[in-house]
């Protein structure tokens, strides 16, 4: 059986078998899977396009104030179908706060431990998102995990799908770099399922979960989504997932190491993370 018969096999919302146990199965490289875009009409992911500008540049906008938007815009769409499209964006509005990031009820959802804690430190605590990353023919998801303190980015990950896998793997790999006292994250299936939440209990990793409604429960993600949006990918307009890749690459790189945060005293989050002293 070729790459794309096995590819054409695979069922990412089964709802009993993982990507990962579907790709085992059919000995099949993940990489043939979460890196072909989800592909979508041009009329679709013009829309989508909009709608990811909007809620960059607006991120307590929900679905209401949105279709409001595109229908100033000349966009003929009805709120259900900008629901549907956030949903399947994966956007939540900060405040108030939509129930799009779909809970299982057989998940734990931990309480949310940051409420007036000072931040001191790197490691002391870690956040996760995810987002949307448009192509010319479709999108990716792209998950990162956050270090507080100093913004610095521990890892990051592309998928075509909101399959946990991608982001466990983003995990993994962030897991190499250190252990934080306090990972948080939104009540987001991926970031609930005992695939996660059971790596961060063995580590001894204190779990934080956002409040509905709360505003600033996971901010520094959301700034780092609109750094990553308007200095990278509105700019470039990725044509398919290498594109994606190399482009991202290329930014958390200059992220990381090369951009001054005004927050930061002017560092680096690398100079913070792993407290560089200026002009040593």
């Amino acid at each position: 059986m070729s790459v794309e018969e096995k590819r054409k096999i695979i069922e990412p919302q089964h709802r009993e078998i993982s990507i990962r146990r579907q790709c085992e199965l059919l000995k099949l490289n993940r990489s043939n899977i979460y890196y072909e875009p989800v592909k979508v009409s041009e009329e679709t992911l013009r829309i989508m396009g909009r709608i990811d500008e909007i809620f960059t540049e607006s991120p307590f906008y929900g679905s209401r104030r949105i279709r409001e938007g595109l229908e100033r815009e000349g966009f003929i769409i009805g709120r259900e179908r900008v629901q549907t499209l956030m949903q399947q964006m994966g956007l939540r509005a900060i405040y108030p706060r939509m129930n799009l990031s779909k809970k299982q009820p057989d998940h734990k959802i931990y309480p949310y431990l940051l409420t007036d804690i000072e931040i001191r430190y790197p490691n002391q605590v870690w956040s996760t998102d995810i987002t949307y990353i448009r192509l010319k023919g479709g999108f990716l998801y792209l998950v990162a995990i956050l270090d507080w303190y100093s913004r610095y980015v521990l890892s990051w990950r592309l998928s075509n799908s909101l399959d946990v896998h991608f982001c466990v793997e983003a995990l993994e790999d962030a897991l190499k770099k250190g252990c934080p006292g306090i990972f948080n994250s939104d009540q987001g299936s991926q970031f609930t399922s005992n695939d996660f939440t059971g790596i961060l209990l063995s580590k001894g990793i204190a779990i934080s979960m956002d409040g509905r409604g709360r505003v600033f429960d996971n901010i520094f993600t959301e700034r780092l989504w609109r750094s990553v949006k308007y200095e990278e990918v509105y700019i470039k307009g990725y044509q398919a997932y290498k594109d994606a890749r190399e482009g991202l690459d290329g930014y958390f790189s200059f992220y990381n190491n090369r951009r001054y945060h005004q927050s930061l005293e002017y560092k680096t989050p690398y100079e913070v993370h792993y407290r560089v002293c200026k002009g040593n």
